[in-house]
């Protein structure tokens, strides 16, 4: 049964995408081989990650959980193109980055990840309607579809009745929210999230994690989400606890159930 009112947009979404994701085989989105990342600051060196060895398949909820400067947004740097490694191999979709250009990274975070922000990062001169639909502008996107898209994901993290809204008139939960539906608008199927319950208290936070966990289970998207959080690492399929760069023990759980 979905979640969403019958008849709504985000209900027949959830049924188109319910028929897909049970006729696909799961493959593997994002591969880790012996990646290490090292940089250079003055005189020293400092050691991101430190041979990491890791596979993430479709439609898995995975944690990474470990003090400041373990390597957590670093990890999720590689996976987004904005950082590259300095030995070993990353794959998305089992095909190698390695000769990946900055044009091929490009194209990667516009049509296949999402990212979610601890400092939410909108524009505060548009609405939040006009934030969402931002990533659909750069693509190319104009007219009717856009709306119809936004329209849906604002719907999905409960924030229709903000939409004129500008972020500066907008709670942190909310600007969350709406960062959140930024992230997923153009249909991603990799979300990172870098800390999303970092600048929130603890039931808003909650909330952006259950919205997390809704992904996963109704439409099969992948989530890498790195924290601090013990709480929010619960909702994950499974959590790895990171220490100097590296992956150091892996909990398997039962996640959280979202919805009927």
């Amino acid at each position: 049964m979905s979640p969403f009112p019958p008849g709504s947009r985000v209900a027949l979404v959830y049924v188109a995408e319910q028929g897909r994701v049970g006729t696909e085989k799961q493959m593997t989105m994002v591969t880790f081989k012996q990646v290490s990342k090292v940089y250079k600051r003055g005189g020293d060196i400092i050691t991101g990650l430190d041979r990491v060895t890791v596979e993430v398949a479709e439609g898995d909820f995975c944690a990474f959980i470990g003090p400041s400067g373990c390597g957590k947004s670093t990890l999720l740097n590689l996976v987004a193109g904005l950082d590259l490694p300095t030995s070993g191999e990353l794959f998305l979709e089992g095909r190698s980055t390695s000769r990946f250009t900055s044009d091929d990274w490009t194209g990667i975070r516009r049509d296949k990840i999402g990212i979610i922000f601890q400092a939410f990062h909108l524009i505060p001169g548009l609405t939040a309607a006009e934030n969402v639909a931002f990533p659909l502008l750069l693509r190319g996107e104009r007219g009717a579809s856009v709306q119809t898209r936004v329209e849906e994901v604002l719907e999905l993290v409960s924030m229709t009745a903000r939409r004129h809204h500008r972020p500066s008139e907008l709670s942190g939960g909310e600007q969350q929210r709406v960062a959140m539906a930024r992230a997923i608008v153009h249909r991603p199927q990799i979300i990172l999230a870098d800390e999303p319950t970092g600048n929130l208290d603890s039931q808003h936070g909650a909330e952006i994690i259950l919205l997390l966990r809704s992904l996963v289970q109704h439409f099969c998207q992948t989530v890498l989400l790195v924290t601090h959080s013990v709480a929010a690492a619960e909702a994950a399929d499974y959590v790895w606890a990171m220490k100097d760069g590296q992956l150091v023990t892996k909990t398997s759980q039962q996640p959280l159930t979202v919805g009927g």
